[in-house]
């Protein structure tokens, strides 16, 4: 199982990128949320339980995804060229 990085850049199962900007608990269940922001459009915040976050595709409803799991930490290289 995956775990959350904080500041790193997640890839949705659908293709969308996003910014993981923090874990915080849920007032009401004590669970714990991770708040991520749309890396596309108007750059909104969203809200999701840790643990969908960072749970498998589920192969019965999405069987020709080929990511194994919802959000995927994606690895960026610089394009600086850095010596």
């Amino acid at each position: 199982m995956q775990t959350i990085q904080i500041g790193r850049i997640y890839r949705h199962f659908k293709g969308d990128y996003y910014l993981v900007e923090a874990v915080a608990k849920d007032s009401e269940t004590n669970a714990d949320m991770v708040i991520y922001r749309k890396l596309y459009g108007d750059g909104g915040l969203w809200v999701r339980p840790l643990s969908m976050f960072l749970s498998k595709v589920d192969r019965d409803k999405y069987p020709e995804v080929s990511q194994e799991y919802r959000f995927q930490l994606q690895e960026i290289p610089s394009t600086a060229g850095h010596d």
